[in-house]
């Protein structure tokens, strides 16, 4: 199991959810940090050098753990389930500029809120688009070794797969080998009856996860049980990535710091049971 830091450029939007923001020094601060990895927020493609962030990573020794896709969202509305066609092919457009670069840098791509929303629509119409939509882009990023990860969110923020449950039901629908899971903690405090047990029970279907506390602040400063979660996930043998995405309160230096020597090391204790496992 690795951890990683959700981070974005200098010049993101306010909304962006990340810890920190630059890219040259978010990826530095995380290396000394401890963290194994960051998760780039992108709007584009082109914010991104491939060369310059490639010698970035090496020089201080980091993966790319995912490029995350929130931002699409934030800036304009883009959906991958607009009702207006030429929006919703500039949203696949985007999508498949980041499914390349991804396949220089992680092999990941998380799907948030830029699904869309149901709203007034019938829901069986938003599902089947999305369905559609979600099997081209599998099917243009299967032949990158690409996987597209959907991210359940709460009831609160979107309403269309809040849950875990909901999710594993789209993925069969959907049935592509590269389209999965990316369950976030916080949502799931939120939607589902638990959150290690469930992770357990539908662990096929996951790739990712995202961690935050119950208040969105570092493991550590709310009351989710991570212990118990990592248990869970220690029977089922997951040996992917935990990435931290929360609010950088008080500020990013500290959130990223007691997330780090809250996190990682439970990290490196279940890393440990996990070789004994095997």
């Amino acid at each position: 199991m690795k951890l990683s830091v959700a981070i974005a450029g200098e010049h993101a939007l306010p909304s962006a959810f990340v810890v920190f923001r630059g890219f040259e020094k978010s990826i530095q601060k995380a290396a000394e940090l401890g963290f194994n990895g960051v998760e780039l927020a992108l709007r584009r493609a082109e914010e991104i050098n491939p060369s310059y962030l490639r010698s970035m990573l090496d020089v201080h020794g980091i993966e790319v753990s995912c490029i995350s896709t929130g931002q699409v969202y934030a800036d304009g509305g883009l959906r991958l389930t607009h009702e207006n066609i030429e929006k919703r092919n500039d949203t696949v457009l985007i999508f498949k500029e980041l499914i390349d670069l991804a396949a220089e840098f992680g092999q990941i791509v998380n799907i948030g809120r830029v699904r869309g929303s149901i709203g007034n629509k019938p829901r069986e119409e938003v599902e089947a688009l999305f369905v559609d939509v979600a099997q081209e882009l599998c099917t243009y990023a299967l032949k990158r070794d690409v996987t597209l990860i959907l991210e359940p969110v709460n009831r609160y923020e979107i309403d269309f797969i809040v849950s875990v449950r909901e999710g594993v039901a789209l993925m069969k629908k959907i049935g592509m080998p590269n389209m999965m899971l990316m369950p976030d903690v916080f949502h799931m405090n939120i939607e589902d009856v638990t959150i290690g047990p469930e992770l357990a029970k539908h662990i096929d279907h996951i790739k990712y996860i995202h961690i935050a506390d119950s208040n969105r602040l570092a493991p550590g400063q709310g009351h989710l049980d991570f212990k118990n979660i990592l248990d869970n996930l220690l029977q089922v043998g997951y040996d992917g990535w935990l990435s931290l995405e929360i609010l950088p309160n008080p500020d990013p230096d500290t959130a990223a710091r007691q997330a780090a020597d809250f996190v990682l090391p439970l990290i490196r204790e279940y890393n440990n049971a996990l070789l004994e496992r095997k």
